[in-house]
């Protein structure tokens, strides 16, 4: 029977274990339960009822568009952030967005995929993580393209200004906002904050009323959070006075009545990110690509943004988001995300997850679920522990597939699940069955013979090459990943030996996969330290590999495609890698004329059609 600590664990969806590195189950401790009930909401004197066995269900299917039922498409998955442009402000815009589309289109290509462009914290620019935001519900301003915003006056000043920004190799994220919420406050003050045109036929008043309290708190946080900020309190409001910590109280509505413009204003700025991102999902439409915009949703929130003050009661606020001790992070990882209560995810008639999924959704023909491993579990750490003192805590898999089903259908959006890592056992056969597609990144994709043949990888998948968390398939084969975790500490030096063996036999192993495909002869491929034009036909080779696949979807990632040598983000690292901020080294307007990209384009074409 167990404890009772251990039954009362169970009744809330406490995992009794966890995995350890070795893939061995190790108990969790009765601190560690206590501290996860704790943060749960529920007493250790709360009575144990039994368990009731929920009757099994269908899984609603999601949506899946006429052109997958066929057919399979690519497209080119990029960090918004990243994009240079000749007419950009230091950092890539939705109007580059449209540039990006327009090449696409050119190509062959029928989605471009987007990393998350959830809100982030104004008043702390620098904290540019798209994976931590500060609420999923409302978009980031800075991808605003602010000289396309009725009102917008150049001036000699600022054009030397963006000059700078837009040379630096690293998004300036500081010199970003301060240029452009300067320019877009001087674009609404002279409108008088009132008298607001529409937007093709859209008003701004009509976006206020339909957007309710969820975008009336976030505008709200916003102008708090730069006066907390102003004032060295901090832009998150776990650093601000107790009085101001919630939003309901009297100082909080005392600042909004003082600061009812300054609110307004930042309703304006997300209703400009709403018009131009909708363009850009029109562009998408009018250029023919057969997905169009490929949208990704984080799997939580900053502690102490505007999405936990707005709904306090929404989220487990005294444990983080994290994952388990494995090969590759063997203390453990903690994300520093908040998590929803799995007891109010999918509950209410706008239930908090049906809201964050189509709060994107109505941009895009994809979305993908980052750690779809949350939709049935999620590895809580409980605050100020490490992250081997967590523990997994069940969601309500059943009810959140539903919502994604009928979201997906009402806006025939089709769904992508990040199902890597440590899964729980049959989630990856579930998310198959609701019509998800299964998220297949090249180097994972091994088996004891080494790497599997393009035919093993499953039909319902998006197939891709490296990722936002990945070096490019050229750093990958000179092992730069291997250097950077144990530059940065990541993993111990015996271990990062033996990954630097192991990458030896993958070298030889894709090379073997390779030349069996018949997309290169393997006398033909690279050693390690091979020079840049044979590396850049491997990364043509292995493109043509993923092409063969069955997968529906393949994503062709552009820093592939422009060789980046720096990557977009090494996990594990905060302060000693600039995460998220560096850019391409090739700029929208000379995509067109680099080799490798249309040497990928092109066997896309060819295998894709």
């Amino acid at each position: 029977m167990g404890s009772r600590l251990d039954q009362l664990a169970k009744q809330h969806g406490i995992s009794l274990t966890r995995p350890s590195p070795d893939n061995v189950e190790v108990p969790i401790s009765d601190e560690t339960k206590r501290q996860v009930l704790a943060a749960l909401g529920v007493a250790e004197k709360s009575a144990v009822t039994p368990l009731k066995q929920k009757p099994s269900q269908a899984i609603p299917k999601s949506y899946l568009p006429e052109a997958l039922e066929q057919g399979r498409v690519w497209g080119i998955s990029l960090q918004l952030y990243e994009l240079r442009s000749e007419r950009n402000w230091g950092i890539g815009d939705f109007e580059d967005l449209i540039g990006m589309i327009r090449l696409a289109s050119s190509l062959g290509a029928d989605f471009i995929g987007l990393n998350p462009l959830h809100a982030p914290f104004l008043a702390d620019p620098d904290r540019c993580s798209p994976y931590e935001p500060s609420n999923r519900q409302m978009l980031n301003p800075l991808y605003i393209a602010v000289d396309k915003v009725p009102g917008f006056k150049d001036s000699p000043q600022l054009d030397g200004r963006l000059r700078s920004l837009r040379e630096t190799d690293l998004v300036d994220y500081l010199g970003v906002a301060e240029v452009k919420l300067a320019a877009l406050r001087e674009i609404w003050r002279s409108k008088q904050g009132s008298t607001v045109a529409a937007i093709d036929g859209e008003s701004f008043d009509d976006f206020i009323q339909a957007s309710g309290d969820v975008l009336r708190r976030h505008a709200l946080f916003e102008s708090l959070s730069a006066s907390m900020a102003e004032r060295d309190h901090g832009a998150g409001w776990k650093d601000w006075p107790i009085e101001y910590r919630t939003p309901d109280g009297p100082e909080v509505a005392e600042f909004a009545e003082a600061y009812a413009d300054d609110i307004r204003f930042h309703m304006w700025l997300q209703w400009l990110a709403h018009r131009q991102l909708s363009k850009a999902a029109k562009a998408a439409q009018d250029a023919g690509l057969k997905i169009g915009l490929y949208l990704d949703l984080a799997v939580g929130e900053a502690m102490d943004g505007s999405a936990t003050w707005g709904e306090r009661d929404t989220y487990i606020l005294d444990a983080t988001v994290g994952s388990p001790p494995d090969p590759f992070a063997t203390e453990g990882q903690d994300w520093h995300l908040a998590a929803i209560d799995p007891d109010q995810i999918a509950s209410g008639k706008q239930s908090p997850y049906q809201r964050m999924v189509t709060a994107a959704m109505r941009y895009a023909g994809a979305v993908r679920i980052d750690h779809a491993a949350a939709l049935r579990r999620l590895f809580l750490v409980p605050l100020d522990d490490s992250p081997d003192s967590g523990a997994y805590v069940d969601y309500p898999q059943e009810e959140l597939l539903q919502i994604l089903a009928n979201a997906s259908a009402q806006f025939q959006c089709l769904v992508i699940g990040e199902d890597l890592g440590m899964l729980p056992e049959g989630l990856q056969d579930d998310l198959a069955e609701a019509g998800i597609l299964s998220y297949r990144i090249l180097s994972y994709e091994r088996d004891e013979d080494g790497f599997k043949p393009a035919d093993a990888y499953p039909r319902l998948s998006l197939a891709c090459i490296s990722t936002h968390d990945h070096q490019t398939l050229a750093g990958w084969w000179r092992g730069a990943d291997i250097e950077a975790r144990a530059q940065h500490g990541i993993v111990p030096p015996d271990i990062s030996a033996t990954h630097v063996e192991q990458r030896q036999h993958e070298r030889e192993d894709l090379k073997n996969v390779l030349d069996v495909a018949g997309t290169e002869p393997p006398d033909h491929l690279p050693r390690a330290n091979a020079t840049n034009a044979k590396l850049q036909r491997l990364v043509v080779s292995a493109h043509r590999f993923i092409a063969k696949t069955p997968a529906v979807m393949v994503a062709v990632r552009l820093a592939d495609m422009t060789g980046e040598k720096q990557p977009t983000n090494i996990p594990g690292t905060s302060d000693s890698y600039p995460n998220w901020k560096p850019k391409l080294s090739v700029s929208i307007e000379d995509l067109v004329n680099v080799p490798v990209v249309q040497e990928i384009a092109g066997v896309m074409r060819e295998e894709r059609s």
